[in-house]
C-alpha cells in the first residue's frame, strides 16, 4: 500500500481503505484463505455501503490478504444449512451482495492472488475487471460437495465466458490457471503485481468523466438481456442523458482547448 493512504476502516474479516479516489477492499480470514463465512459476507455488504455512500469514490478494488483470494464459502457456514428454504435464503442473501457489487455506478475491478474458487470467484465475476497472478488457480468446487454455485456463478460464468466454457468448469468442478482463464475471457490481464496492476488501471479509470463511466457500464449490461435494437435504444437514452451533465461540457470543452478536464460528476 502506498505512503499516501488517506483513510482506513478495519472490520474482523476485511480490511476497508481509501487511497486517493479508489477505494480498495481486502478479505481478511488468511487463516482458512478467506474463506467466506456469514460474517464476512454481511461485512462486505456493508463495505459496499459505505463506497456508495462515498461521492468521492471513482473505483473500488477487491482482493484478498495471503496466500488466495479467497477459497470460497466456509463449509463450517454450510453445514448448518439443512432444509430447501434456509438454503434458499442463503443464496439469496449471497447474491444480493454480488448484486450490490455488479451494480455499482463507478467501475470495479478483483486483483486475484491464489485460489479464487467458488463463492470467491463468484465475487470475482460480480467484479467489471479481473486481474490474475500467473499462479493463481480458478474454479467451481462445488458439484464435489454435492452443491452448486449459488452466489450467481452459474449465471455470470456463462454470460462472462460462454455456455461450453461454464459448463466445463462446473460440471468437472476443476480448477483452472490464469493462462486458460485469460483465453476464454474470465480474466482481463495477468500480472505479477496484481493489487499494484488493478490500481493503476483504477487510477486510469477514475481520470474520466464519473456520470459518463456509470452509464456506459450500464449501457453494456443492460444490452446484455435484449435485442440489438433495443439495446441500441437503450444507447440513445444513455447518450442523450449524458450530454445534460456539466461533466460532458467540461470534456469536450478540454478538448478543444488543450487541457486536461477536471470532473465533478455533475
Amino acid at each position: 500500500m502506498s505512503d499516501n493512504l488517506e483513510d482506513s476502516v478495519v472490520f474482523e474479516h476485511l480490511n476497508y481503505e481509501i487511497e486517493g479516489n479508489i477505494a480498495i477492499l481486502t478479505l481478511s480470514r488468511p487463516e482458512v484463505l478467506n474463506a467466506i463465512n456469514e460474517a464476512l459476507l454481511m461485512e462486505l455488504g456493508l463495505a459496499l455501503q459505505l463506497v456508495e455512500a462515498d461521492v468521492e469514490v471513482r473505483a473500488l478494488v477487491v482482493t484478498g490478504e495471503g496466500r488466495a483470494f479467497g477459497a470460497g464459502a466456509d463449509i463450517v457456514d454450510l453445514t448448518k444449512i439443512n432444509d430447501a428454504f434456509s438454503g434458499r435464503e442463503a443464496s439469496l442473501a449471497g447474491q444480493e451482495i454480488m448484486n450490490s457489487l455488479a451494480s455499482t455506478t463507478f467501475p470495479t475491478i478483483a486483483a486475484i492472488d491464489g485460489f479464487a474458487l467458488g463463492g470467491a470467484l463468484e465475487l470475482a465475476l460480480a467484479c467489471d475487471l479481473r486481474i490474475a497472478s500467473p499462479e493463481t488457480r480458478l474454479g467451481f468446487p462445488e458439484v464435489g460437495l454435492g452443491l452448486i454455485p449459488c452466489y450467481g456463478g452459474t449465471q455470470r460464468l456463462s454470460r462472462l465466458v460462454g455456455l461450453s466454457p461454464a459448463l466445463d468448469m462446473i460440471l468437472t468442478g476443476r480448477q483452472i490457471t490464469a493462462k486458460e482463464a485469460l483465453q476464454i475471457g474470465l480474466v482481463n490481464r495477468i500480472s505479477e503485481e496484481t493489487l499494484q496492476t488493478a490500481l493503476e488501471i483504477a487510477n486510469i479509470v477514475a481520470r474520466n468523466a464519473p456520470i459518463a463511466l456509470g452509464l456506459a457500464k450500464e449501457a453494456v449490461v443492460r444490452g446484455l438481456d435484449v435485442t440489438l435494437d433495443e439495446g441500441l435504444e437503450i444507447e440513445a437514452d444513455l447518450f442523450g442523458l449524458v450530454t445534460t451533465t456539466n461533466d460532458y461540457r467540461e470534456g469536450t470543452n478540454a478538448f478543444i482547448e488543450k487541457r486536461n478536464a477536471k470532473f465533478q460528476g455533475e
